[in-house]
């Protein structure tokens, strides 16, 4: 009965709760559209003056149709640029007009048309670039430069904002509370775009075309209390977003910490979406799914079956930050069983990108989905009266994209580190409540101590994290210890992969083993796991450490 009254509260308080609305997508991908290649200098005192007016160009270009398609450096985090203009060429059917390299002349020669003028930013003052791409966004402009003015002016376009000189010797804090009165009136109350990650003479907005398009307002404002007035601003600004809006980018990594600002969005009921980098959601949000298309994930287990476990030790491996940022396109994908967590809220920001990643899986890719949600928060964090309603939007997505296999990570009281990564018993029967579709769930980041079965559906913690600097030698001398700790069979060992390891990596390392391992896809591995409980029920303790400042 009580189960029963959850659910319903939970379907009550989801049909009140608005959907967000889903970026504009065009009926088919474009015939056209153009290539513009990015430099492989992102410094204030480098290239960042015209990688940041070609940004801004794109997210006006593609505000109602997508025209413009970036392609960044090699280097970039986000490494499926390539393979996606590749894909879209040979899926799609659009055709690609490339540039010179950070060609800005010839670009604004095309789509200047497009910006009702410039904002001008202070090249003595980093954040004054932030606010420009708020100002860009509310006031149809691109964003310069003193230098580059001239270039644009040369396109027919006239000076709008001029930001030059009035921020200097101000803090941060002053400098966003100008910004809030004087833009956020007329900025997106479903969009939120944390512009923060790299710091210094470093910067890497490549969110920014999408905040610029949804007319979001910018910021890299501090999650830490250690900055009380910023993080009391944030505070306020994410309070009056929509109830069911996205976060979207990275904090900054000279200010707060991802569990600071993760925790505090998960507080107020938003998702999170990263990163700071990510480049061309302007484009990709648009580009819909081929009609021939639809979502299967490789099963090895049929709906209802039920799987033995024998006196053994199993291992799964889940790479959770890896699809796009780390090893898809690396040589060995395929060799062995491996899964992949998917970013669920893709489905309305990047559909084209995770259409391509279904179409490229091998037969031993499983994805699952994750994290913790319709977006990456901090179950913990997350009030109980906005819980049932995130996890609703989570239940679609999973629906949607074929998944069985909830993740959960929570840093809202410590890291791999510090503190812990466990769940309450609150928070896992909430999941259990709600998920009653799934066939089990995961958590942790790097290894916790949460683990249960009900109803034939294990949650399984992570025993293993696979640090990207740590020798094969080592990682396997680490696994060995941890089987002869764990003398009961089966034993059940998951593994979480940090993203830049290449299974061609973890392969060696699993080869390397002296007792035998059976490395199985994730789904067996929980069906197996559900079979047997050799693992030990267990939820964080009230005495277990705490740490607010992941």
């Amino acid at each position: 009965m009580k189960k029963f009254l959850s659910l319903v509260l939970a379907l009550a308080v989801t049909a009140m709760a608005p959907a967000q609305p889903v970026p504009t997508r065009v009926e088919r991908a474009p015939a056209e559209a153009t290539i513009i290649p990015m430099s492989e200098n992102w410094r204030m005192d480098g290239d960042i003056p015209t990688n940041v007016l070609i940004i801004s160009l794109q997210g006006l270009a593609n505000r109602d149709y997508p025209r413009i398609y970036l392609e960044y450096p090699t280097h970039w985090q986000w490494e499926t640029v390539r393979p996606l203009i590749t894909f879209m060429e040979q899926r799609h059917g659009t055709k690609f007009n490339r540039l010179g390299l950070n060609d800005a002349d010839a670009a604004l020669a095309l789509y200047a048309k497009h910006a009702k003028g410039y904002v001008v930013w202070d090249r003595a003052v980093r954040t004054s670039v932030n606010v420009a791409f708020t100002a860009a966004g509310v006031l149809d402009a691109i964003v310069v430069s003193e230098e580059l003015i001239p270039l644009a002016e040369k396109h027919g376009l006239k000076m709008v904002e001029d930001l030059r000189g009035i921020f200097r010797g101000k803090s941060d804090f002053e400098i966003y509370s100008w910004a809030v009165d004087k833009y956020w009136d007329r900025c997106s109350r479903d969009y939120y775009a944390v512009l923060g990650g790299h710091a210094g003479m470093e910067m890497q907005p490549g969110v920014a075309d999408f905040a610029i398009m949804q007319r979001a307002f910018c910021a890299d404002l501090s999650a830490n209390p250690a900055h009380p007035e910023e993080l009391g601003l944030l505070t306020d600004l994410l309070k009056r977003q929509n109830p069911t809006s996205t976060v979207i980018g990275w904090h900054s990594y000279a200010k707060d910490t991802e569990g600071q600002h993760t925790t505090l969005t998960g507080n107020l009921g938003l998702k999170m979406e990263g990163l700071h980098n990510l480049p061309n959601v302007s484009y990709t949000c648009q580009i819909p799914l081929t009609p021939d298309f639809k979502f299967r994930n490789n099963h090895s287990v049929k709906p209802g079956e039920t799987l033995k476990a024998e006196n053994k030790v199993y291992v799964a491996a889940l790479a959770t930050d890896a699809m796009g940022i780390g090893t898809w396109t690396k040589p060995g994908r395929g060799e062995i069983p491996y899964g992949w967590q998917v970013l669920m809220g893709w489905l309305r920001l990047n559909p084209v990108a995770l259409q391509f990643f279904y179409e490229d899986k091998s037969p031993n890719d499983y994805f699952v989905g994750g994290l913790s949600g319709p977006g990456y928060m901090y179950p913990k964090s997350i009030p109980a009266d906005k819980f049932p309603p995130l996890m609703a939007a989570a239940r679609e997505l999973m629906a949607e994209l074929d998944l069985n296999v909830m993740e959960i990570m929570d840093y809202s009281e410590g890291n791999r580190h510090v503190g812990n990564t466990d769940l309450t018993k609150e928070v896992v029967d909430g999941y259990y409540e709600q998920f009653p579709d799934a066939i089990g769930f995961i958590n942790g980041y790097g290894s916790a101590r949460t683990f249960d079965l009900r109803d034939g559906k294990p949650l399984i913690s992570y025993d293993y994290y696979l640090d990207v600097n740590r020798p094969i030698e080592e990682a396997a001398a680490d696994l060995e210890e941890l089987i002869q700790l764990n003398p009961v069979r089966p034993y059940f060992m998951l593994i979480h992969i940090r993203e830049s390891n290449t299974i061609e990596k973890v392969k060696k390392i699993f080869d390397s083993l002296t007792e035998p391992v059976e490395v199985v896809p994730v789904d067996v591995f929980l069906k197996k796991a559900a079979s047997n409980q050799t693992y030990k029920t267990r939820y964080q303790q009230p005495d277990d450490p705490i740490d607010h400042n992941p």
